[in-house]
């Protein structure tokens, strides 16, 4: 489609639409399932992306600490894929989490590849503890969900890293002081992956 597409916030009117559109998209976005009642809840974190008054893509800016916000629910609609609109979702979202005060934007991800191309950095999940004791301790896939956390730093100075870091956890089992290997082991992969595909896309 290429009607325009406009970015602005949400209002508590976009709540059924935004939760139409997360539902939609659960399986092939990998998103977590939100009920329409916490979307009601938090319409006012949203940013939704919008064409002739439909919303077609929406994102969230979930404060997880007071230093650190994570981008939840980044979706958009099939038919308006590849113009972009991700990529803007969470270029409005860092602007307002900056203005907001937080030090850093995170998100949890399966593909890395678009946040890597945006800036963001792959880091051990143990680098995010507000968002593992939060929502990844509860979860039945904890520990073998296969998603990259990524890391965007919006303030001059600021420093995710533990001072103390937890041991890293790989299924069952705990390796420690292994952090950086994990770190570049991830990284490389799939920042040579994000190249190869910006070199694809003709000018």
């Amino acid at each position: 489609m290429n009607a325009p597409v406009t970015l602005r916030p949400a209002l508590a009117d976009d709540a059924s639409a935004v939760h139409s559109l997360i539902s939609e998209n659960l399986e092939v976005g990998h998103l977590l399932p939100r009920t329409l009642i916490d979307i009601e809840r938090h319409a006012s974190r949203f940013v939704v992306a919008e064409s002739d008054g439909e919303v077609v893509g929406c994102a969230e800016l979930a404060p997880l600490s007071e230093g650190v916000a994570e981008v939840r629910s980044l979706v958009v609609a099939l038919a308006f894929r590849g113009r972009r609109i991700g990529t803007a979702l969470v270029d409005r979202l860092a602007e307002a989490a900056t203005a907001g005060g937080y030090a850093t934007l995170c998100a949890f991800t399966h593909e890395p590849a678009h946040f890597v191309r945006m800036g963001f950095t792959i880091v051990p999940h143990v680098w995010v503890p507000e968002k593992v004791a939060r929502d990844c301790t509860s979860c039945a896939l904890f520990r073998r969900c296969g998603q990259y956390a990524v890391t965007l730093t919006l303030r001059a100075g600021a420093n995710l890293r533990p001072e103390q870091p937890a041991a890293l956890l790989r299924g069952s089992r705990a390796v420690a002081g292994r952090r950086l290997n994990v770190e570049r082991l991830q990284l490389r992969p799939v920042a040579a992956r994000a190249r190869a595909e910006e070199e694809a896309v003709p000018a």
